[in-house]
C-alpha cells in the first residue's frame, strides 16, 4: 500500500512509519526548522536517514502574532497548496495521514479534490485548529484521549491513544547513580528556555550533570554562545556539560532513559513519552495559547512534575525549583496505565483499513 505521511509533529509519525514497514511511504514535510532561516529540521534529518522519501512542503502558517515573517507566510499557500496538488497527482497514494499543524492543510485540501481518503490523529487533549478544520474533508479522525472526542464529528472518531517511538518503548530502567538534568526545548530548541539555564548553568553543574538541546536557531546562536560558556568552565565543571543541537533518535532514548528530571515545554507528544517513562519533569510551557499550559497541568494534576509561568521565570528562580525538585524527586511518580497500550499499532490498523476502501 502506498501511504503519504504528513510531517509537522515528527514522534507519532516515525512511529507509524516504522509500525507500517513492508508499505510504500512518502514523508511531506517541513524542511527547515523556522521560516527565514535555514536551518534543517529534525524531522527533516531523522526521516531522510531512515531512507524515506521526504518532499518539503513550502506553505503558509496562522501565526500566534504579526511579525516581519507573517504576510510572507500567508502569501505560501497557494504555493503549498499547488505542491501538495502535483506531488499527489503523480504519486497517487491509497491514503493521507495527517499529524496535526499548520503543514498538513494544503495537503488535505488537495486529497480532497483528487479523491484521495484521508486520516488524520490528534495527540492533544482537546483539538488543534489545522485538526478541527481539516475535520471536514477525512474519512477517520483518530484521537489519543477521550477528551477529544467532543471536538469532532463522532461518526468519525476512533480511539487510539497516541504513538510512541518503538526506542522509548524499549528502554530499561537506569542503573547510574550520579543526577542529571536534560533540559530542552524540543526539536526546534526554546531560545527562552536557553537563556534561563545559562544563567544558572553553573550552579547546575556544582551536583548534576546536565545534557542541554538547545536547537540550532541562526537567529539567537544560542548552541555558539553557550558552547562558548562551556569553554570557560573549570575542568571538573566543564565534563559534566553536553551541549547539543539535536539528539538522534537513539541518543534520546538514552537520554530520556538516564536522566533524573526532564526541564523542557510541555508538546504533547513530549508529556506522552514522560507520562510512559514516569520520568520527573519541570515544564515550562509557551506563554501564547492555552495548549501546553493544558498539557503541563495535567502532569502537574497526575503528580509527576511542576510547571512555571515562563513570563515570571528568572534562572535563579528556575535553579530553586530544580534543586527542590532533586531533593525529593521520589515525589514525582504516576502509573502508567493513562495511556492507551498499544496506540501504534491501533492506529495503523485503522490506516490500513482506510487505505483498503480506495
Amino acid at each position: 500500500m502506498k501511504i503519504v505521511i504528513i510531517g509537522g509533529h515528527p514522534s507519532p509519525a516515525i512511529a507509524i512509519i516504522e509500525e507500517l514497514k513492508g508499505n510504500e511511504v512518502i514523508y511531506l514535510g517541513r524542511k527547515y526548522t523556522f521560516e527565514g532561516e535555514k536551518a534543517l529540521s529534525l524531522e527533516y534529518q531523522n526521516i531522510t536517514s531512515i531512507g524515506i522519501p521526504f518532499y518539503p512542503i513550502v506553505t503558509g502558517r496562522l501565526q500566534r502574532r504579526f511579525t516581519k515573517h507573517t504576510v510572507p507566510s500567508l502569501l505560501k499557500f497557494p504555493i503549498g497548496l499547488i505542491q501538495s496538488f502535483f506531488i499527489l497527482l503523480f504519486k497517487r497514494p491509497d491514503v493521507v495521514v495527517g499529524f496535526g499543524g499548520y503543514i498538513e492543510l494544503p495537503v488535505i485540501l488537495s486529497a480532497w479534490i483528487l479523491r484521495i481518503p484521508i486520516l488524520i490523529h490528534e495527540q492533544t487533549l482537546g483539538a488543534g485548529l489545522a485538526n478541527r478544520i481539516a475535520s471536514k474533508f477525512v474519512k477517520k479522525i483518530c484521537i489519543s484521549w477521550e477528551s477529544s472526542r467532543r471536538f469532532f464529528p463522532k461518526e468519525k472518531v476512533v480511539l487510539t491513544g497516541n504513538p510512541i517511538r518503538q526506542r522509548f518503548l524499549n528502554i530499561q530502567k537506569p542503573t547510574q547513580k550520579e543526577k542529571i538534568i536534560y533540559i530542552t526545548g524540543g526539536s526546534a530548541g526554546a531560545h527562552t528556555i536557553n537563556q534561563l539555564a545559562e544563567g544558572c548553568i553553573k550552579e547546575l553543574l556544582k551536583n548534576s550533570k546536565v545534557v542541554h538541546q538547545t536547537g540550532d536557531s541562526q537567529e539567537y546562536h544560542d548552541f555558539e554562545r553557550l558552547e562558548e560558556l562551556r569553554n570557560t568552565l573549570s575542568k571538573n565543571l566543564k565534563v559534566k556539560y553536553t551541549i547539543k543541537k539535536f539528539l538522534s533518535e537513539q541518543d534520546l532514548a538514552e537520554v530520556f532513559q538516564s536522566a533524573t528530571l526532564v526541564v523542557g515545554r510541555a508538546g504533547i507528544n513530549t508529556i506522552s513519552e514522560l507520562i510512559l517513562l514516569n520520568k520527573p519533569c519541570l515544564l515550562i510551557p509557551l506563554p501564547q495559547g492555552s495548549e501546553q499550559k493544558q498539557n503541563a497541568n495535567y502532569v502537574h494534576e497526575i503528580g509527576l512534575g511542576e510547571v512555571e509561568d515562563q513570563e515570571k521565570l528568572s534562572s535563579k528562580i528556575l535553579f530553586t525549583q530544580i534543586k527542590k525538585m532533586l531533593g525529593n524527586i521520589e515525589r514525582y511518580k504516576v502509573q502508567r496505565n493513562l495511556l492507551i497500550r498499544q496506540a501504534t499499532q491501533k492506529l495503523a490498523k485503522v490506516i490500513l483499513d482506510v487505505g483498503k476502501k480506495t
